[in-house]
């Protein structure tokens, strides 16, 4: 048994909820995409009406279609009646024209087009509710379960809903799936189309916090909320947040909880995958020590509070018998966190060691027995 290292340790997918922050929202969810870690959590699971946050799913779905090759960039679509009549926010695209996939993504991400998500879902779906259908078979498929879509749109309609939990997952699979797509169009401040210029409503945007994404929606029956992903350094966090009483309202809540996702805690790497964590003696074998290395990468996330408050030991019984096979299970990193109880992580083999020949290790043993330890 060896002590290591002192440090503080949250692995992947572990709550922190050290301190209390207030959250005015109704529904908000924030995770640490590196490691999986729950920052902040209230109501995740409970129904909400996700107004144009659902448009994240909108356009994934398009997204799966570039990919596929099933459509191009440049292809158009036919706008129809039903889409030029949609209200709320719009594209300002004209009845019987003819828009790019490209400019309706625009539409979507950007401006939060009504208009352009109906065009997409007739044309690429033969109707807006086959569409929805896709969405709500896609985001099951993910692990959004909590969620059902109508509409392309996010307009208010009874059975469209979702949660802060769904609505992160479904960001996140985008970011992952899709990174070039998600760089391209997510991070873009404004869009002109028909000769109408219209501002991102992601007002994070325009801060200097590595914001470059998601979504905001806006509904009487869902408030305003927000989907909101930042990058610093190798962290990225994805908040949501909805339900709030205005625009202002949702802007200081979503730069305060994200400021404070970043500044509070902070993701340490204790080793990464293959990282030598200590050396062994080995009993027999045609070398005498061994690397022992780290089965997986330790990161973790924590207050920046804490770090004095957990500690790292190594286990494993000494000598190892040769012969030894690199990537052998042969002891335990383990994590003690506090209130959270040990995490261990597999130590292995880090090489091959082949056993020494006959004489060899019958000198060996002759030593070990007189002087505790190899020749």
């Amino acid at each position: 048994m060896h002590n290591f290292f002192l440090a503080i340790l949250t692995l992947l997918g572990l709550t922190v909820q050290a301190i209390a922050i207030e959250v005015q929202a109704p529904q908000a969810y924030m995770v640490d995409l590196q490691t999986g870690t729950i920052l902040l959590e209230k109501n995740p699971d409970q129904q909400m009406a996700p107004s144009s946050m659902s448009k994240i799913m909108t356009a994934h779905i398009v997204f799966e279609r570039l990919k596929s090759g099933d459509i191009k960039l440049n292809d158009v679509l036919q706008v129809s009646e039903a889409a030029w009549r949609m209200g709320g926010s719009k594209m300002f695209v004209q009845v019987n024209s003819k828009v790019s996939i490209e400019d309706l993504l625009y539409g979507v991400i950007v401006q939060s087009g009504n208009d352009a998500c109906v065009v997409l879902a007739e044309g690429l779906g033969g109707s807006e509710s086959a569409f929805a259908e896709e969405m709500t078979r896609k985001a099951h498929e993910m692990g959004a379960k909590n969620s059902s879509f109508v509409n392309a749109s996010g307009w208010p309609a009874e059975g469209h809903f979702s949660t802060a939990k769904d609505l992160a997952l479904m960001a996140e699979r985008t970011i992952r799936d899709f990174p070039k797509e998600y760089e391209k169009y997510y991070a873009v401040k404004e869009f002109s189309y028909n000769n109408i210029k219209q501002g991102n409503r992601n007002t994070l945007l325009y801060k200097n916090m590595g914001a470059d994404g998601v979504k905001t929606g806006h509904s009487d029956a869902g408030g305003y909320g927000s989907v909101v992903s930042a990058k610093q350094g190798d962290r990225r966090l994805i908040l949501v947040i909805n339900g709030l009483p205005t625009m202002k309202t949702r802007d200081q809540e979503a730069t305060t909880l994200m400021n404070w996702g970043f500044n509070y805690f902070k993701n340490y790497k204790i080793f990464g995958k293959g990282d030598v964590v200590d050396v062994a003696d080995v009993w027999g074998g045609a070398e005498k020590t061994v690397q022992l290395v780290s089965g997986k990468d330790i990161v973790f996330t924590i207050p920046r509070t804490l770090r004095k408050d957990l500690n790292v030991k190594v286990t494993y019984n000494a000598p190892i018998a040769a012969p030894l096979k690199a990537g052998d299970e042969v002891g335990t990193i383990e994590i003690t966190v506090p209130e959270k109880g040990v995490q261990k992580v597999p130590l292995l083999i880090g090489k091959d060691i082949k056993q020494a020949g006959f004489f060899q290790r019958i000198n060996n043993s002759i030593h070990y027995l007189l002087y505790g330890k190899h020749n």
